[in-house]
């Protein structure tokens, strides 16, 4: 595998839809009555895509030189392990997206707000700094949060909350209304089900190096969670879109049902590296299920 290869092969890009759901949602429905400029959407939107990447970066960095991605691993074997990029060149490339991320990321606060000079735009600038922390620190560091069993709590947090909540609050300098926790929750609880899926696919070879939610509670408890993860998601949407109700057009996100059917039903019947189909169904139902509900 050639260098390039291997850092876009890094880069894993295929996680992309399930960083931008959130964001997306929250920018549909902050356009629904607020106008945001195309230069806010593409400084948003790339933003989003660099903290992403910087993550799975950063992600592959600690896992390796944790000793974690080796043969034993049942998910895929990355470029680090593979010996196809240094730990030199792949720090470089780590620094690279922390300098896109405070860029791009700056670039939005100043074309939604105009200054960093007002306690709005310092706020998201603080925020975009946690993020940046946040996407760094799961596996990165002396006490990464992802070894310790946290990394749902932050998953929920940073692509359900602040994803949903910030992108709104990007384009209309306030939140209209407490409702719109309950979409942010969605997309929270359907995020920490990809996370919580990997982690029940990962339970033999994680055991030696880290502690996750599926290690704690077993696999069955595990597969339980999950469950309650993906019905309590469509049961917030489904509870926000009657109390926002304009037509049955906004029950058009219901299209995507099945999908998170055939996950569920993966999700019970298989285990181990069998799960792994179940990950990119989940993530590409949840940018689906984002798409039509902002619609």
């Amino acid at each position: 595998m050639s260098k390039f290869k291997a850092t876009i092969f890094s880069m894993r890009l295929r996680t992309l839809p399930l960083s931008l759901s959130g964001v997306v949602l929250g920018l549909m429905l902050a356009m629904k009555t607020h106008e945001a400029s195309i230069w806010l959407i593409v400084w948003l939107l790339l933003t989003t895509v660099c903290l992403q990447i910087l993550s799975n970066l950063s992600n592959e960095l600690g896992d390796f030189l944790r000793g974690t991605d080796g043969e034993q691993r049942e998910g895929p074997m990355y470029s680090l392990a593979q010996g196809a990029i240094g730990v030199r060149d792949f720090k470089i490339l780590i620094a690279i997206f922390v300098v896109l991320c405070c860029v791009f990321g700056a670039a939005m606060v100043w074309t939604s707000f105009g200054t960093f000079l007002a306690w709005q735009p310092l706020m998201l600038l603080v925020l975009g700094v946690a993020a940046i922390w946040a996407a760094m620190h799961y596996t990165l560091g002396k006490n990464p949060y992802g070894y310790r069993g946290l990394g749902d709590v932050f998953v929920f947090i940073f692509f359900g909350l602040v994803s949903v909540l910030g992108a709104y609050y990007v384009v209309a300098h306030t939140i209209d209304s407490w409702s719109l926790l309950l979409p942010a929750i969605t997309i929270g609880c359907f995020s920490v089900g990809v996370l919580n899926v990997n982690n029940i696919r990962d339970m033999e070879s994680d055991a030696a190096t880290r502690i996750t939610l599926p290690l704690r509670i077993g696999e069955i408890n595990a597969k339980i969670f999950q469950s309650v993860l993906i019905a309590l998601g469509w049961i917030c949407m489904t509870f926000f879109t009657l109390i926002t109700y304009t037509s049955l057009w906004d029950f058009l996100y219901f299209i995507t049902l099945p999908l998170f059917l055939i996950h569920m039903n993966m999700v019970w019947k298989r285990t181990g590296k069998a799960l792994d189909p179940a990950l990119p169904l989940l993530v590409i139902s949840t940018f689906a299920f984002a798409i039509l509900a902002g619609i």
